[in-house]
Order: C-alpha cells, then sequence, then structure tokens
C-alpha cells in the first residue's frame, strides 16, 4: 500500500507543451465506485495494465493499492465497466524535484486538459508552473472516477 498525496489544476494555455518528456495513451475504466472509494482498471500504452483500488482520506491523500493485470484481462474489464471510462493521453513534465502529469482528455471529455503533481506530504509547497489555471485539489467534479461516470463538471472549459 502507498499512500497518494496530489494536488490537481486545470490548465489554462499551452505553454506546457514545449516541455513535455514523455507522452502515453491511456484508457481507464471504473470496475466499481462507493463515495471516496474506486476499483479502477488502466490500460496503459496499449501494452501494460493494472488494477487499481483507492480510498480517499482527505482532500489531497488517498491510499492506494496497484497491482498489474495481464491485459486481456484488463480489455474484460474495461468491456464490463459498462461505460463508466476515460480515455486521455498523459504528458509528463519534469520541474525542479517534482514531476507535473498533464492529462489531454479525449471522447466526451475532449478539451479538458488538468495537471497533477505528486508530493511527499501535504505541507509541501511545489513552485506553480504558469500555465496552471484553477486549483480542483478535493473537487470531487474532477476525479477520474467522476469524470468517467458523470462527464465534464458544469463550468469546466471545454
Amino acid at each position: 500500500m502507498a499512500s497518494e498525496i496530489e494536488r490537481k489544476f486545470l490548465v489554462e494555455s499551452d505553454d506546457w507543451r514545449g516541455l513535455v518528456q514523455s507522452s502515453r495513451p491511456i484508457v481507464q475504466a471504473y470496475v466499481a465506485i462507493d463515495g471516496d472509494t474506486s476499483l479502477r482498471v488502466r490500460i496503459s500504452g496499449g501494452t501494460k495494465a493494472s488494477i487499481t483500488l483507492k480510498v480517499g482520506v482527505s482532500d489531497m491523500t488517498r491510499e492506494e493499492f496497484e497491482y498489474a493485470v495481464p491485459l486481456d484481462d484488463a480489455r474484460a474489464m474495461v468491456a464490463a465497466s459498462r461505460g463508466r471510462l476515460i480515455e486521455k493521453t498523459r504528458h509528463l513534465i519534469p520541474a525542479g524535484s517534482h514531476l507535473w502529469e498533464v492529462d489531454v482528455f479525449g471522447g466526451s471529455l475532449s478539451g479538458l486538459v488538468i495537471a497533477e503533481v505528486e508530493l511527499s506530504s501535504e505541507d509541501e509547497t511545489p513552485a506553480l508552473p504558469a500555465w496552471l489555471g484553477r486549483e480542483i485539489t478535493g473537487d470531487r467534479a474532477y476525479t477520474n472516477a467522476m469524470l468517467a461516470t458523470h462527464g465534464r463538471p458544469e463550468g469546466a472549459d471545454a
């Protein structure tokens, strides 16, 4: 088990694009969601798959249990998710001692771009790049599970 501590932001401009170190497509489907607990399957780059249980602890912290699964099993779980899925391309951007993940969503969420940074503690204050917009840490409407089940939050830029 690991704790995931992160801050999330909407992305305001394309100035981050020239800083990308690597990118990969992700298909993520939600097998089960119950409040702040979710069970998801993820296919990354079309070649690797994992299943992850996340349990909310606070606005910034979740307990995370992640395990590799066979790709064929993951594809079957995606098919069984009853459409509760998101497609996105994740771009990795190093910045000082932090690694920013910028997710560009596709499908019905096309146009939505969210950046997140993982922290070692909730008190950590990373430098915030100028291309970030409004902070959405703790806003449940912007969790991937809610995006998969409820779509774009009202008022989200498209």
